[in-house]
């Protein structure tokens, strides 16, 4: 059966919602945020403070408070995947915006209107958070990797490993060890897409030493096609990686059969991506490995084969560990000299200096997968810096409100909810925020308290920072999602009658 819920029922349940939501996420904002317990059905409790993780979490018996927890939730996961930092700070100011929007359009203000205007002044709010930015520095990077891990040793590893290869060439996973390592590898990562899942029967991981390598552009439909290559290959026995376009199912059985059954060391990928990354991918692995991209086998010779130091497969990715050589010199210079393609920075970044491996480790499964969350967000801070970097503990939102004029009831709502992350940063750290708060005033936003050292300081020389992406991306899905549920005055929804049995109607 439909049920509707409308006007002030459904404005009460919205508002429900919302507190729910916000309330539990918001006090894990800011470096002496709290953390939260949750209980997942999927495996063990788990600890976290990551925004994100904890409101996809949350839900209520209620089906219409849980139908607008889903609606509000997207505020949240969107900014995650834009920026994967700054979910706590889109939920503070969610809530605030649609508190005061609700009172607003209670005393009869049009909520289409109010809506157009949330719009447009959010629009120049954005303009002004990049235009107030500037270059991120190396201790910039340091500085937002130690705020968004909350771990000033996490920090340092992923700001060391970004200045050696590059943001987008490191790889952080689980391992079962206490302790966290670091690898650099010389070694180009792509994504796997393997010929069967046979190959991964024995174990999720293949590895081979100094394995040999085919690469062609070519459709394998016969093993006559490469008869001379695995002939020498049953010989030997050593390890052998093709990577091909494509293969046939007979191609291919063949092959896992040999795998499987002989046990030689063989697998079988398929081109990585598509179109012109798929080109460059592939010339980037022939480079690696001394060899060459082959777009039709008729002239196959032994030379054509190319060898490696190492190669790890699992499921999900492909790293291959080379030795430098003098045509991949060569190559760098001609990829530098190139105009900016798609991951042209990443391939560079990993012919030049390879990849790190961050395997982390902790006593329990709990504490570890904590602790890979914090990674991840350092990962995404770095990522959204980028675009630019501004002061941070909200006082990029406590100069804009101060900016803001009040011609109209968006822009006294935005001139509110704009102060609630600093407060909420202040209030989590249980200090007092109207002297801080006042302090910043007086010293016409020229200093900030960074809660670390618990000492002001000039925002020119500040340790405490913000990206302009995470700034802007955190406003405008807070707007979007709070205007959305204003402009809404009915919900429609599924309501479940409780099936009865003969036992309800027996006299008592």
């Amino acid at each position: 059966m439909k049920k509707v819920i409308s006007d002030n029922i459904l404005q009460e349940k919205m508002l429900t919602a919302i507190d729910l939501l916000c309330k539990t996420v918001k006090i894990t904002l800011g470096p002496k945020g709290h953390n939260v317990i949750i209980n997942h059905s999927s495996f063990t409790p788990f600890i976290t403070n990551d925004g994100v993780t904890i409101a996809s979490n949350i839900a209520s018996e209620d089906a219409v408070i849980n139908t607008i927890l889903e609606l509000a939730k997207e505020a949240s996961i969107k900014t995650n995947e834009v920026v994967g930092d700054g979910t706590t700070t889109t939920l503070v100011l969610l809530e605030s915006i649609f508190t005061l929007g609700l009172k607003k359009v209670k005393s009869g203000y049009n909520p289409i209107i109010l809506k157009k205007e949330l719009d447009t002044i959010t629009k120049k709010l954005i303009t002004d958070i990049t235009n107030k930015s500037r270059k991120p520095t190396n201790e910039d990077i340091l500085n937002l990797a130690k705020v968004a891990s909350q771990d000033k040793n996490i920090g340092q590893i992923l700001t060391d490993s970004t200045l050696k290869v590059g943001i987008d060439n490191i790889i952080i996973k689980e391992h079962d060890l206490s302790e966290t390592t670091v690898n650099h590898l010389k070694g180009y990562q792509f994504e796997t897409i393997i010929a069967s899942p046979y190959f991964f029967k024995n174990n999720s991981n293949i590895t081979f030493a100094s394995p040999h390598i085919l690469i062609t552009t070519s459709y394998l439909e016969s093993l006559e096609d490469i008869s001379l290559i695995i002939n020498n290959v049953i010989t030997k026995k050593e390890p052998f990686i093709i990577i091909a376009k494509d293969y046939s199912i007979d191609f291919i059985n063949e092959i896992v059969s040999m795998y499987l059954d002989t046990n030689i060391p063989l697998v079988l990928l398929k081109s990585p991506s598509y179109g012109t990354l798929e080109y460059n991918i592939l010339n980037d692995i022939a480079v690696i490995s001394n060899t060459e991209v082959l777009t039709n086998l008729n002239s196959l010779k032994l030379t054509h084969v190319g060898k490696l130091e190492y190669a790890t497969i699992n499921r999900e990715t492909t790293i291959l560990s080379y030795k430098n050589n003098n045509n991949i010199k060569e190559y760098l210079q001609k990829l530098e000299n190139d105009d900016l393609e798609e991951n042209l920075t990443k391939r560079i970044g990993m012919l030049k200096n390879g990849i790190i491996e961050i395997n982390v480790g902790a006593p329990t499964p709990t504490e570890r997968r904590e602790k890979k969350m914090r990674y991840d967000d350092a990962i995404c801070a770095i990522k959204s810096a980028i675009e630019g970097v501004l002061p941070g503990s909200g006082l990029i939102f406590l100069i804009l409100s101060k900016e803001l004029n009040i011609n109209n009831a968006a822009e006294a709502i935005l001139k509110e909810a704009l102060t609630k992350p600093m407060e909420q940063i202040l209030e989590n750290a249980a200090l007092n925020k109207e002297e801080i708060i006042n302090h910043i005033i007086n010293s016409n936003y020229q200093e900030l308290y960074n809660i670390d050292t618990e000492r002001y300081e000039n925002i020119k020389t500040t340790s405490v920072t913000d990206t302009a992406k995470v700034l802007t991306t955190s406003l405008e899905n807070a707007v979007s999602i709070a205007s959305m549920l204003l402009t809404t005055t009915s919900l429609v929804i599924n309501e479940f009658v409780e099936k009865k049995t003969s036992s309800d109607f027996m006299d008592l």
